[in-house]
């Protein structure tokens, strides 16, 4: 893109949001390979690169019972080399050609990606396609990996007794729906994991048919099929290939608490989470009213909790809200809130109790709205400058049982949200019977009782 294009773009910009319409996304094509195989093509020609990801409709509430944490394993396993290639080699010839890579599992997928000059497209893709099905694992190679992954699990979750927390209360949350496993792995069964469950998990799940390849940057559709012909459609799909399917949470009917203590903890708060419907194909409302909720609660120091709790009660340090609403299945709308000094946990519950009850009777700023939704709108527009965050936002989204359709209307299911329809989405999910209400602290001393 040229000076003056650069100079120009934020002022169409800001002529889109104020012409109330949405930034189109042009130059995006997909298609499916003979062996099942979806691929997504995203066009963008301002500089010689090409972000190749491929992803995996496998994570972690995919697992088999009793062996929490395969697919993250799996993913670390996956560097570990071919026939072709000696473990390490695939990252050693990204970064030798200035570019990078990583991989990362989520519940709902796993996915693979470079970002390289895009003359590099081929070389990828040889090397993608080679360990999409060529991964050789001994237990010489795969059992120092596990005491990898115990170590992660031991820096990241057990050194941390809010990352513990967290871990408990979406225990509780979900009693039956794998989500209440944690991506990482329970210890327990990390400690079990072996190579032959790495590579059974292996065979089942990576498959081109199990797989939706994104390449964004400076290509063409013809290109990437072309390439996408020759080095991925030989490979055979799985045709015992499993239907993605997932026991359901049964219905919450009364609100739960958890109580984490911890003599490490040196800042108590209150955190709830509710369950919540997420964003699904061509019924996307109810996740838009709630994305706004999230906002119109929790939008910073302009949030609602925010100036209730934080400034004029002060009653609170910092209030957060957060909603994912692009999930597989049904996710959860959390708050989280941290008592001023002096005020217990019990009345910072309280509080936010009695915050979001006015909340909800009060009725909403409508020139919050407003501004929130040119906030997407905008939003909408810049994100476009990210070749790897748009190409990351699509294979979330189709991983989780969206579709590229969904994806482009999105912005506009935002700025079609009224007021009627955020209050009926806070009345319908912000109730003490899907709640779960966790209390983090130090633990507390216990009065003794003298027995007459």
């Amino acid at each position: 893109m040229g000076l003056l294009n650069r100079l120009c773009a934020p002022v169409a910009a800001f002529a889109f949001i104020a012409g109330g319409a949405h930034a189109s996304e042009d130059g995006i094509s997909q298609f499916t390979l003979e062996n099942g195989m979806d691929v997504l093509v995203i066009e963008d020609h301002r500089s010689p690169a090409v972000v190749h990801m491929v992803w995996y409709r496998v994570g972690a509430a995919d697992e088999p019972l009793g062996t929490s944490g395969i697919a993250h394993y799996l993913e670390h396993l996956m560097f570990k080399g071919t026939e072709n290639m000696a473990a390490g080699e695939f990252s050693e010839v990204v970064r030798a050609n200035g570019g990078s890579d990583n991989a990362f599992t989520s519940w709902d997928y796993t996915g693979y990606f470079q970002r390289v000059a895009a003359d590099l497209l081929p070389q990828m893709m040889e090397m993608e396609a080679d360990r999409m099905t060529g991964l050789i694992l001994t237990d010489d190679v795969a059992l120092p990996e596990r005491s990898v992954i115990l170590e992660e699990r031991s820096q990241r979750v057990d050194s941390d007794p809010g990352a513990q927390f967290r871990e408990q209360a979406l225990a509780i949350q979900y009693l039956n729906h794998p989500y209440g496993r944690p991506i990482i792995g329970w210890r327990h069964e990390m400690e079990e994991l072996s190579t032959d469950d790495a590579l059974e998990f292996y065979r089942e799940y990576y498959a081109p048919n199990n797989a939706i390849l994104i390449v964004a940057g400076d290509v063409t559709e013809a290109e990437v099929r072309s390439l996408a012909e020759e080095y991925y459609a030989p490979i055979p799909a799985n045709p015992e290939l499993k239907r993605r399917e997932r026991v359901a949470e049964p219905p919450q009917t009364a609100a739960r608490r958890v109580v984490f203590e911890d003599q490490r903890v040196a800042q108590p708060y209150v955190a709830r989470s509710y369950l919540a419907p997420e964003r699904n194909p061509g019924d996307q409302d109810r996740a838009a009213a709630l994305t706004l909720l999230s906002a119109l609660l929790g939008d910073g120091p302009d949030g609602f909790l925010s100036r209730r709790l934080e400034f004029d009660a002060k009653t609170a340090l910092y209030t957060g809200v957060w909603y994912g609403g692009t999930s597989l299945d049904p996710t959860t709308f959390n708050i989280t809130v941290v008592p001023a000094e002096g005020v217990s946990l019990e009345d910072g519950e309280a509080a936010l109790d009695a915050a979001l009850a006015e909340f909800m009777e009060g009725g909403i700023d409508m020139e919050k709205l407003d501004r929130l939704k040119r906030q997407y709108a905008a939003q909408s527009i810049y994100e476009m400058d990210s070749t790897q965050g748009r190409a990351r936002k699509y294979g979330v989204a189709l991983t989780s049982g969206l579709t590229v359709e969904d994806v482009q209307a999105w912005p506009e299911v935002l700025q079609s949200v009224t007021e009627d329809d955020i209050l009926a989405a806070a009345r319908e999910v912000l109730v003490p019977q899907t709640s779960v209400t966790g209390w983090l602290r130090a633990p507390q001393a216990v009065a003794s009782e003298v027995i007459q």
